[in-house]
């Protein structure tokens, strides 16, 4: 169904027919733009998930920086423990008192690295520790944002899918309108059309042109209100019409 203001008092039966078409235009616009700006709305709310998985990312390379690092105090522990070992059966091939003291001190000097370096592997242990807790954390968080996105995008595509329906209604009813209209007058508005930002035909109002609100001859407006002629804007060239709701004040 279209306006209010096509039901009738129009003698310009072709006006009345231009401006049904520019209704039509106006609602294919505005359903082709919303098409169009799904893949930005969609960037738009995907950005906390990156920001998430970013995050995340950061954490899990901290945790294997830290795994890798245990892993290598670790070996360093297991070498000393062997060099200890080592030093430790050679007890019986030492001659002197002055060796085996020498000797002695040796074996504590490993055995004090072998302390200071399981200390380190606790304390990593426990920035592991903490930090696998923020991994879960965060998994967590990346989780409920993937669902988000993705019930935003379900309800999305069904409002896709419904505007695209409405929208190839939409194309049949302006391809069976344009057989009503002749090509030099549909070219014309076809070029008003695109150099008007999707506005062709346009409501006049107290001497005013809607589409570019600058004011109009008062002769000029008096014809107009007729609706007899296609009268277009001097300023904007848009074709103008006065709808009868006018004068009620809507």
């Amino acid at each position: 169904m279209g306006p209010p203001y096509l039901s009738g008092g129009f003698v310009n039966d072709l006006l009345r027919l231009l401006i049904k078409l520019q209704d039509t235009d106006s609602h294919i616009l505005e359903k082709r733009l919303f098409i169009d700006k799904v893949p930005l709305r969609i960037f738009e709310v995907d950005e906390p998930l990156k920001q998430a998985k970013s995050e995340l990312e950061k954490i899990k390379q901290k945790n294997e920086a830290l795994a890798k690092k245990k892993k290598e105090q670790e070996a360093k522990v297991d070498d000393v423990n062997e060099k200890t070992k080592k030093m430790k059966s050679r007890v019986t091939e030492i001659k002197t008192n002055k060796e085996y003291q020498a000797h002695l001190k040796e074996i504590e000097a490993l055995e004090k690295e072998i302390s200071n370096t399981e200390e380190k592997i606790l304390i990593i242990m426990e920035d592991l520790d903490d930090s696998l807790k923020q991994q879960k954390e965060m998994e967590k968080k990346v989780a409920i944002e993937e669902e988000k996105i993705n019930s935003f995008k379900r309800g999305l595509d069904q409002e896709v899918e419904k505007y695209e329906n409405e929208l190839a209604l939409l194309m049949t009813e302006r391809t069976n309108m344009l057989g009503l209209i002749e090509p030099d007058i549909y070219n014309t508005y076809m070029t008003l059309l695109d150099n008007g930002h999707g506005v062709a035909v346009t409501r006049a109002k107290n001497e005013i042109c809607l589409g570019c609100n600058i004011n109009m001859p008062p002769q000029l407006f008096v014809e107009l209100k007729k609706n007899e002629e296609i009268i277009q804007c001097p300023q904007c060239r848009r074709i103008l019409y006065y709808p009868e709701d006018t004068e009620s004040g809507i």
